[in-house]
């Protein structure tokens, strides 16, 4: 297990609000599947455009590994809200897909047999083969979403990051959608961002808890006690909905069986 990314004492902020990150550290490896929890407003969105260079910290680095190897730069696969997606663009669903490719070459591009062979694969394994000659704007939430995810895999990254994935979309595809991960994350390292802590757990196989400082927790077995440390705020109870498998943890006191917690601040 080779590290990918590896973040120490990040600092970032915004003319209007200096600290929205504050001495963060956190590494992330090359079979991580890590899931990024927090409440509204304490730095997650943040911390994920850091990551993908869209902000400069103030203070901290941010050092990128290849094998054992520092580089520059990783090829990183990014899937936005789909509320952020303007489903009125006239572009296809192949086109969607191809777009991987366009991000890391030059913008105005012939593409190849081998691309459009490519996109063929990808929606191939993402179930959406029939899609491909569709607008963007005929499709469900769930349809689009995958759709987002091969355009997130196609040029092959060492790392997808996802933000908040299941908005907007239903219960069954969201399950649906989260085994597909559970596939992916078998060659490529995933960074999911979510508000839904019960679902977080029941997928995840490292934690962290980003309110302005970090709380990292190696393992998805967190207690009550490590929430609401990592949250700072009222106590919060682990719930479950759902066809996933989530674990319910209430309110409990200590003791040497609970689960050993650390947290990064």
């Amino acid at each position: 297990m080779n590290k990918l990314i590896e973040i120490t004492n990040l600092t970032v902020g915004y003319e209007n609000k200096p600290d929205v990150l504050k001495n963060v550290s956190l590494t992330i490896y090359d079979d991580d599947f890590l899931g990024i929890i927090g409440p509204n407003g304490g730095g997650k969105t943040t911390l994920l455009k850091t990551v993908l260079g869209l902000i400069t910290p103030v203070g901290g680095a941010i050092r990128f590994y290849d094998g054992e190897q520092q580089v520059p730069s990783l090829n990183i696969g990014y899937l936005p809200q789909i509320n952020h997606i303007d489903r009125k663009f006239p572009i296809s669903v192949s086109e969607v897909i191809l777009s991987g490719l366009t991000l890391r070459k030059q913008l105005f591009r012939r593409y190849s047999a081998d691309d459009k062979q490519r996109v063929r694969e990808v929606a191939e394994r993402l179930g959406i083969s029939e899609l491909l000659p569709r607008a963007i704007g005929e499709l469900s939430g769930g349809q689009l979403q995958r759709v987002l995810l091969g355009r997130a895999i196609i040029d092959n990254p060492k790392l997808i990051i996802l933000d908040e994935p299941s908005t907007y979309v239903d219960k069954l595809f969201e399950t649906n959608f989260y085994k597909l991960l559970g596939d992916i994350n078998k060659e490529i390292a995933i960074m999911l961002v979510s508000h839904d802590v019960g679902t977080i757990i029941s997928l995840v196989k490292n934690i962290a808890c980003v309110n302005q400082g970090l709380h990292y927790h190696s393992g998805s077995g967190i207690s009550q006690e490590w929430l609401d440390k990592a949250y700072d705020s009222c106590p919060i109870e682990l719930l479950g909905h759902g066809s996933l498998p989530h674990r319910v943890l209430m309110q409990h006191d200590h003791d040497e069986t609970a689960p050993h917690t650390h947290s990064h601040d």
